[in-house]
């Protein structure tokens, strides 16, 4: 066959496959081969069906009926359409249903649900006979939602009904498509040889992929790739039965677009083609009618008989497919229909084939070894002593202390949710429903980035603070503010309102005193009297002598001088406990040395203006609401009562340090990883936006994946022929993981697969055919999509459990992977990680990471030791910190090999993608066109200013009777608890609680700060288990680099319904899995963990989901 491993299929994800050439399907039936290889009946067919070795059916309704739609459009109909993009969507109550009817009485199997993100919690499939008595098949308890594949089910019935007990959303209840099975589905067998599959006539069973351990290695290419293939044509061509005569099998070789072949409408339709002798097969396109097959697969055979899949569809576009790469010689090849698009049967307007040949196949090419130091002498640090980027804080001669931030254009305030809110008695409050439920009406927009967000809608605000002045008894804060085009003036507030109940999603008490009130009036009749003042010294103000009006300091009349705390009413609670006035006044008094003050800004400009500049956008936003404190800057903050006041959240809470993010109180929880550094520099937030753009925009097309956001050209057309991503948010969603493998035949581009050999010298060395990574996907130059056998699959799950101390048992599950194209010698699954925080592990000092490296086990067997990697572009020996293994030393390399890897994009640091083959050669290879080195460093620069959340540990203020979102539902007691049960875990013998960066990054926001990552950086024996066989430097195939934990608890909100994944490969669906995996260096803590009480248990994840 020419070919060394082809995985076949698993069962579960084929309803219906045939064995030879005349095979077909009858009713949802498997049919026997047609030993003659021709044509036969369907009557004669019919006589064959396969039985013995377990056969199944796929069940049709004839309609289906919920008990409730969400809207019109999402009726009980859109379940059973064989449309994954529509879907059935119930009302917002547990009591719902869907019921399929099938006509008459079926025998039901297996039940297949593919959930949307609004899945059932709980729920009964129940079956009857009348629509009335009902009998219960199934309960499913905490559903994970997905995919659900429900078998050995043994129902009886003419409907069949899903019956709602518990959502696991403020939705209701949805589903994109039900599936009933009768019958037995073949059960899968194991193949003894991997070229030779079990029972390959029948492609619904599968293959096991080979133990990475023992690869198998690719055969001798079949044909000639140093020349274009040639057209080759059948000779003969059959099919499954026909629509009619007309629509025959020979249409589809005719040369003519105008005919076509179409096949009953059944999914296990098939069309077959015949060469007359073994040919070398390179490429096939498939130009589909209207009616495709949404999945299908390629098969081979010598002989007609006998069938090996080549390629597996499972997601088809229609139009033209095309698959390159296929390596083979073959004498027949066939499509087999799984699922159709449509309720028609499949319809090929023509298919064409060419010969292995150059412009179809990946040429295999002599590889260099990677180098990577033998140990740490002489490796220099990452950071020397130097000025910062930009000063974002510091004190005058005589004690004035200045501090700069930046701030950007936003939709809304900080403390407005999807619901409003309010005090009892005060107005309608929306978190709950009449039955006191939480309810969920969205989000709010506060965290959002607003269209070219990166365009003239960031700027820069000084406070210029007395109060530690010495002699100073009454200070003062001047305020200037840096735009980039005129705004109006008085775009500014001090100090929550807090005396007033009708104040909730915004209000303030304060607007200080604007030392030109004109420039306010003005505004009136849309005039920005406030022009563009450029920014101040690093090291001083811009008017350090003259000021404004007296004020030294103060840059112009749209200046503000906030010099006292606002009189105000002061509050008691009423009959309902709500803090209302009680008529006793609080007069204005002086600021004080520490008082802390809430201050806003916003973008009030005019069309003018903004034309002047070349700006077509908005004209107004809003922005962050930060707290500052007096004599000492900016801290992030939390809501307490009344009304959600802003006040400094706690140094203990601060896991990103004074940068860490502040409290959601928007709904947003999914942005949470998107922010800047609380403390971000005026200038320093414009590289951060300009980072964002480049990391969601595409490599191909430059177009930003948020609309209303202008292209950027400078990176259009730099992804190389082949990728596995066009832009960075692909993989890294919402800047956290990478969609987890949860579903037999997932397509795994949003991963990364790491390969490489060893060579006969004993070298670690890229694969001759994937290069250093697999990369899976390729466009044609019209953008159509191109299969070239680079795919890596969901192949099934290694299933196994846990039986905790308590009883309760965990199953764990393995993916298995499938490899289109040959199984790498070496290979590692490598999921993407968590984008926050980088930047201050990369300030942490080489020596603070060292000092934790033992040279010999603690008492729990943990070592930790550091790797080391060659700078790609000095050569210079350097720490490792970044990566699964730890082997790149600073995230400029990191995202300079992401971009390689899995984009194929060139850069300053990986000129030529020929670094993918040949590491040695990488420097001295010629410049290919890549990314721009400011884009480059754009792109650096946004990961490095990416903060972390604050722990969310403490409960907020939220009013009483106002449902708080549930990030912030918050047992304290729980928490704390969970907290000394980590400790007595001994998990922080590498989950480091706590470090301190240096002071030498280039940007201020990140020296000196105290974090809280729990990470030590370094690489622990994780035992067999966790092993790959790929090493990487001083990392064996066990050793992994301690995964941070901040910002852990956000993990599926900022997932956004898809499936989630911990550890390398994703394998672990929660943090309980994840936990039960750990082994070698961590084996110890894992046994304390299953012998814990589910008390403890319990208090344990609360605390991680804090984080």
């Amino acid at each position: 066959m020419g070919r060394a491993f082809v995985p076949a299929l698993l069962g579960s994800a084929l309803l219906a496959a045939c064995g030879g050439g005349g095979g077909g399907q009858q009713g949802g039936v498997q049919i026997a081969s047609d030993d003659s290889g021709g044509s036969a009946d369907s009557a004669a067919r019919a006589k064959r069906m396969a039985g013995d070795n377990g056969t199944e059916t796929a069940l049709t309704p004839v309609s289906a009926t919920g008990s409730s739609m969400e809207r019109g459009d999402l009726s009980g109909a859109k379940a059973i359409d064989k449309d994954d993009n529509s879907r059935w969507g119930s009302a917002f109550t547990d009591n719902e249903w869907l019921t399929l009817d099938y006509g008459s009485s079926v025998t039901i199997s297996r039940v297949r649900i593919n959930w949307e993100n609004a899945h059932a919690k709980k729920y009964l499939l129940q079956t009857s006979e009348d629509n009335k008595t009902w009998t219960t098949i199934k309960t499913v308890e905490n559903s994970p939602g997905g995919v659900e594949d429900l078998k050995g089910l043994g129902g009886q019935g003419r409907y069949l009904r899903v019956q709602g007990v518990t959502r696991s959303t403020g939705y209701g209840y949805s589903i994109f498509e039900i599936q009933a099975f009768t019958g037995t589905p073949v059960p899968p067998t194991t193949p003894t040889d991997p070229t030779t599959p079990t029972n390959p006539t029948d492609p619904t069973t599968p293959t096991t992929p080979t133990n990475p351990t023992t690869p198998t290695q690719p055969t001798d290419p079949v044909g000639d790739t140093s020349k274009p293939g040639v057209a080759i044509k059948p000779v003969a061509t059959i099919s499954s039965a026909p629509e009619n005569d007309g629509l025959a099998a020979k249409n589809s070789i005719d040369g003519n677009l105008a005919t076509r072949w179409a096949s009953k409408p059944e999914d296990g339709a098939w069309i077959q083609y015949d060469f007359g002798t073994a040919q070398p097969l390179g490429y096939m396109k498939l130009v589909w009618e209207n009616a495709y097959g949404k999945a299908y697969e390629i098969q081979i055979s010598d002989d007609g008989k006998t069938w090996t899949r080549l390629r597996n569809q499972p997601a088809g576009k229609g139009g033209t497919e095309e698959y390159f790469n296929l390596g083979v010689k073959t004498r027949f090849v066939r499509m087999q229909g799984v699922t159709r698009a449509t309720n028609y049967g499949y319809s090929l307007f023509e298919v064409e084939f060419k010969t292995v040949g150059s412009d179809n196949s990946i040429p295999t090419t002599t590889t260099t070894p990677f180098s990577f130091p033998a140990n740490g002498a002489g490796a220099s640090p990452l950071f020397n002593p130097q000025a910062p980027i930009e000063q974002i804080q510091f004190s005058l001669p005589d004690g004035t202390l200045i501090t700069r931030f930046g701030q950007r254009g936003v939709g809304r305030h900080g403390r407005e949710r999807g619901e409003d809110w309010n005090e009892i008695g005060f107005g309608p409050n929306d978190t709950v429903d009449a039955n006191g439920n939480p309810q969920d009406k969205g989000p709010g927009n506060y965290m959002n980035f607003v269209a070219n967000y990166f365009k003239n809608r960031t700027w820069g605000v000084e406070f210029i603070d007395n109060s530690r002045v010495a002699g100073v008894t009454k200070p003062r804060l001047i305020v200037n503010q840096y735009f980039p085009q005129a705004q109006r003036g008085g775009g500014h507030s001090f100090f929550r309102r807090i005396d007033d109940p009708g104040v909730t999603g915004y209000g303030w008490m304060s607007p200080g005193q604007l030392l030109d009130p004109t420039t306010y009036t003005d505004g009136f009749v849309d005039k920005t009297s406030c022009p563009v003042v450029p920014k101040p010294p690093q090291n001083g103000l811009a008017k350090p002598d003259s000021g404004y009006k007296g004020i030294i300091g103060a840059n112009d009349g749209c200046s503000v001088v906030l010099d006292n705390m606002p009189g105000h009413t002061d509050l008691a609670p009423n009959g309902n406990g709500v803090l209302v006035p009680n008529g006793v006044n609080i007069p204005a008094r002086p600021l004080q040395l520490g008082e802390a003050i809430e201050f806003t800004g916003s973008f009030f400009s005019s069309r003018a203006a903004m034309d002047a500049i070349g700006d077509k956008g908005d004209i107004r936003y809003y922005t962050s609401e930060v707290i500052y404190v007096m004599g000492t800057g900016l801290r992030p903050w939390y809501g307490v009562q009344p009304r959600l006041n802003s006040v400094p959240l706690p140094d203990a809470v601060l896991s990103g340090g004074l940068g860490s993010v502040s409290y959601n109180y928007s709904d947003e929880g999914w942005r949470m990883f998107q922010q800047p550094f609380n403390n971000i520099g005026m200038q320093n937030l414009q590289r951060f936006v300009e980072g964002r753009r480049a990391v969601h925009s595409s490599f191909v097309t430059g177009a930003h994946i948020e609309p209303g956001n202008d292209a950027m050209t400078s990176i259009q057309n730099l992804a190389g022929t082949r990728f596995n991503a066009t832009a960075c948010v692909q993989c890294h969603t919402n800047n956290g993981r990478s969609p987890a493998p949860f579903t037999v035949d997932q397509r795994l581009d949003k991963m990364a697969f790491h390969v490489a050999i060893k060579a006969a010298d004993g070298s670690i060395r890229p694969d001759p055919r994937y290069g250093s990574a697999i990369q899976m996907n390729s466009t044609s130059p019209t953008g159509a999509p191109q299969d070239w056998g680079n795919a890596v699959k969901v192949a099934g799950f290694d299933v196994s459990s846990v039986t905790l101390a308590d009883g309760s048992k965990v199953e764990l599950r393995k993916p298995k992977f499938a490899f289109d194209g040959p199984t790498p010698q070496l290979w590692s699954a490598r999921a993407a990680l968590p984008l926050l925080g980088v930047g201050l592990l990369e300030a942490v000092p080489e020596a603070d990471i060292l000092a934790r490296a033992r040279t010999s086990p603690d008492q729990d067997g943990v070592v930790g030791k550091a790797n080391y990697t060659f700078d790609p572009e000095t050569g210079a020996t350097r720490l490792g910190r970044f990566g699964w293994k730890a082997s790149k030393a600073s995230i400029r390399h990191q995202v300079a090999n992401a971009l390689l890897n899995d984009m194929s994009v060139t850069s300053p640091v990986y000129p030529n993608r020929s670094c993918t083959t040949d590491p040695q050669g990488c420097r001295t290879a010629p410049a290919q066109k890549g990314i721009q080195e400011a884009d480059l460093t754009a792109l650096t620069q946004y990961m490095q200013l990416l903060a972390v959340p604050a722990q969310r540990s403490i409960p907020s203020g939220f009013p009483k009777g106002v449902m708080p979102t549930d990030e912030h539902r918050v047992d304290a007691v729980l928490v704390a608890n969970g907290r000394k049960v980590f400790d007595a875990l001994r998990c922080a013998a590498c989950h480091t609680a706590e470090m301190k960066t240096g002071k030498n990054h280039p940007f201020a926001e990140l020296r000196d700060q105290t974090i809280r990552p729990f990470t030590d950086l370094l690489l622990h024996d994780m035992g067999p288990a966790l092993a790959d066989n790929l090493p990487e430097g001083q990392a064996q195939g066990a050793m992994w680099r301690t995964t941070a934990l901040w910002g852990i608890g956000y993990t599926e909100k900022v997932a956004q319904g898809q499936p989630v994944g911990y550890l390398h490969d994703g394998r672990a669906r929660n943090l309980t899995e994840a936990i039960l995996w750990h082994g070698g260096e961590g084996e110890k803590s894992r046994q304390r963990f299953e012998q814990l009480s589910k008390a403890d248990r319990d208090a344990l994840l609360a605390w991680l989901k804090t984080l």
